[in-house]
C-alpha cells in the first residue's frame, strides 16, 4: 500500500514503516556522533520503550554505552490492510539496528501495569540478561488497571482548584480560540494519580528487588514535565501535575526502601516537546509552537535524543548529580529560565488568529508531529508501495 498520513485532531491513525526506521536511524547517528561517552550501564530495562523519551533512552543506552536492553511497550501490530502503530515500527527498526551492531535487545509487548508482564520481564531477565543497573520508567497511558483489585482508573486533563480559561490552538481547524476547562473534583485527581503517579514505578522496583534482579548501585528514573507559569494551570498545577508530584514521593520511597542495594531513584524533568501525549493536552500545541520559535532563535532547541543524551552524561550517570530542591534532575533549564520565558510570554500575549503562523513555529511543530508517525522525513519516498507487515 501507499501510506499517507491520516490525521484526526491531535492523533495520526497510521504510521509509515520506512519513515519510522529513518527517524530511529537519525537518532542513532546523533548518538554515534557524540563519540566515546565513557562508562555507562550494562543492562537496562526501559518501561515505555517505543516512542519519545523512552525510545531515546533505549537508543542512548545501546548506541551510546553498548548496553543490553529489555524494552516494554504496548503497541498494535500491522495487518495486511492497516499499518501498525509508530511504536511498533520504531521498535522493529531499533531491533534491526541493534542486531546489526551485535548488541542484545529484546522487547515484550503488553500491559506494563499488569503482574503478568512484570513476571514475564523477570523471567526474561533471568534467562538472558541478569541484574539491571538502570531502569527507565517512561510509561504514558490514559487508563490503568490496578493489578491487585482489577479496578480500572482513568486519568483526566483538568485544572485543580478552579476553572481555567485560556488560549489554545486547534490543530485540526487551524484556529486560535479560548478554551474553558472545568476544575477536577477530588475523585478525578485521585484517579489521575492512580494512573500517572508513582505507584506502578514502585511496584516495578519492588518486583525486581524481590527477584534479586537489581544490581548494586542501580539507578532508576521516571520522566516528568514541570514547565512554568503559562502551562502550570493545565500541567504543573493540574491533575497531571498532581500525579507527577506523586513521582517525587515514589522516588524517595524507592531510594529509602532499597538502601541496602544503594539504589538511587530520581525524577527527571525534561523540556516540552511534540509527543503523542503532549499533542493531546489543551494549551500545549500553542505553547510548544511558541517555544520552538524562541528556542530555535536562541540556538537552544533540543529534541528527545539530545535531551536524553545530555541527561545520561551530565546528570543521571554521575555519582553525585546536581539536583533541585525536590531532588529532581533538571534538563529543562533552557526552556524554563526567566529570559526565555519572558520572550514566550510576550508572544503568548500578542498571538492572534491572524498572526499565529508569523509569531510561532507551527511549521516546526507540525513537522515534528508528522515525524512521530514516520512522515515528512527527508529522503523517504512516500509514493512507494509498501508492505505494512513488519515483524520484530
Amino acid at each position: 500500500m501507499v501510506i499517507k498520513p491520516k490525521v484526526r485532531g491531535f492523533i495520526c491513525t497510521n504510521a509509515h514503516p520506512v519513515g519510522c526506521a529513518a527517524s530511529v536511524n537519525e537518532q542513532i547517528e546523533y548518538v554515534k556522533s557524540l563519540g566515546d561517552l565513557g562508562e555507562g550501564p550494562k543492562n537496562v530495562l526501559i518501561l515505555g520503550c517505543s516512542t519519545g523519551y523512552g525510545l531515546a533512552s533505549r537508543i542512548v543506552s545501546t548506541f551510546g554505552y553498548g548496553a543490553k536492553t529489555l524494552g516494554v511497550c504496548f503497541e498494535k501490530p500491522p495487518t495486511e490492510r492497516k499499518t501498525g502503530t509508530a511504536g511498533w515500527y520504531n521498535t522493529a527498526a531499533f531491533h534491526q539496528f541493534a542486531g546489526q551492531a551485535g548488541i542484545y535487545a529484546h522487547t515484550l509487548n503488553g500491559d506494563a501495569f499488569s503482574n503478568e508482564l512484570k513476571q514475564q520481564v523477570i523471567e526474561q531477565l533471568k534467562a538472558n540478561m541478569g541484574k539491571v543497573d538502570l531502569v527507565i520508567y517512561s510509561l504514558a497511558s490514559p487508563r490503568r488497571t490496578d493489578p491487585e483489585t482489577g479496578e480500572v482508573y482513568k486519568s483526566t486533563l483538568k485544572p485543580v482548584g478552579q476553572d481555567y480559561k485560556t488560549k489554545t490552538y486547534d490543530t485540526d481547524k487551524d484556529l486560535i480560540h479560548e478554551v474553558e476547562l472545568e476544575a477536577a473534583n477530588e475523585q478525578e485527581i485521585a484517579d489521575t494519580i492512580k494512573v500517572m503517579g508513582g505507584e506502578d514505578w514502585e511496584l516495578w522496583l519492588a518486583a525486581l528487588a524481590d527477584a534479586d534482579l537489581l544490581a548494586d548501585n542501580c539507578k532508576t528514573t521516571a520522566y516528568t514535565y514541570i514547565g512554568k507559569e503559562l502551562t502550570w494551570p493545565i500541567y504543573g498545577q493540574a491533575t497531571i501535575g498532581k500525579a507527577k508530584e506523586d513521582l517525587d514521593r515514589a522516588a524517595s520511597a524507592i531510594t529509602n526502601s532499597l538502601k541496602d542495594k544503594n539504589v538511587k531513584a530520581y525524577v527527571s524533568s525534561l523540556k516540552a516537546l511534540v509527543t503523542q501525549a503532549s499533542s493531546a493536552i489543551p494549551v500545549m500545541p500553542l505553547y510548544i509552537s511558541l517555544i520552538y520559535k524562541v528556542m530555535k532563535q536562541e540556538g537552544t532547541h533540543e529534541g528527545c535524543i539530545e535531551q536524553i543524551a545530555g541527561l545520561f552524561s551530565e546528570k543521571l550517570l554521575q555519582d553525585d548529580p546536581q539536583t533541585d530542591d525536590m531532588n529532581r534532575l533538571r534538563m529543562d533549564g533552557k526552556e524554563t529560565n526567566d529570559a526565555t520565558q519572558a520572550k514566550i510570554k510576550q508572544l503568548w500575549d500578542q498571538v492572534t488568529q491572524e498572526n499565529f503562523h508569523e509569531l510561532s513555529d507551527y511549521a516546526g511543530y507540525h513537522h515534528e508531529f508528522l515525524k512521530l508517525f514516520g512522515f515528512d522525513i527527508d529522503g523517504v519516498d512516500y509514493e512507494q508501495d509498501l508492505d505494512p507487515l513488519v515483524e520484530w
